[in-house]
């Protein structure tokens, strides 16, 4: 009989497996800025591609349009980002993080890379570099 790993062990669940933890832990250090894990990912995408519509923030955190523009009502709300009319498409808006927006990510992103480093600390700089180097050629991969 093989061990629980080789059992469950595919690698679909396993990196599923590291999200949920990840996610968890990270979701604890955002806490403390009024943020999901889902918010945070937001503002740091529409940070470094400012334009993003909302179909396209759906499309990288993987949710529907739906609850992404739920999730981009809260940060609105909070005065976090603004919708500014797409130029050429009418019927889209264009995200833009504000200066709060970007106050409360530099904040965040100090905890997230702190905890980052906690959850990385048994590992040495050349795993990290390895790890890294996988999940981009796997992500590369399946697009």
């Amino acid at each position: 009989m093989g061990s629980y790993r080789d059992e469950v062990g595919s690698l679909t669940f396993m990196v599923r497996k590291v999200w949920l933890h990840m996610r968890s832990a990270i979701g604890e250090e955002l806490k403390a800025f009024g943020l999901s894990t889902s918010q945070y990912a937001t503002l740091m995408m529409t940070a470094g591609h400012p334009g993003m519509s909302v179909a396209d923030i759906a499309r990288e955190v993987a949710s529907s349009r739906q609850a992404a523009n739920e999730m981009l009502n809260g940060l609105e709300h909070e005065g976090l980002i603004e919708r500014h009319p797409h130029p050429t498409d009418g019927r889209t808006h264009q995200i833009a993080v504000t200066e709060a927006g970007r106050t409360r990510l530099a904040e965040a992103r100090v905890a997230v890379a702190r905890r980052e480093a906690e959850l990385e600390a048994s590992f040495t700089p050349a795993q990290r570099a390895a790890i890294r180097d996988w999940l981009e050629g796997v992500s590369d991969a399946c697009h």
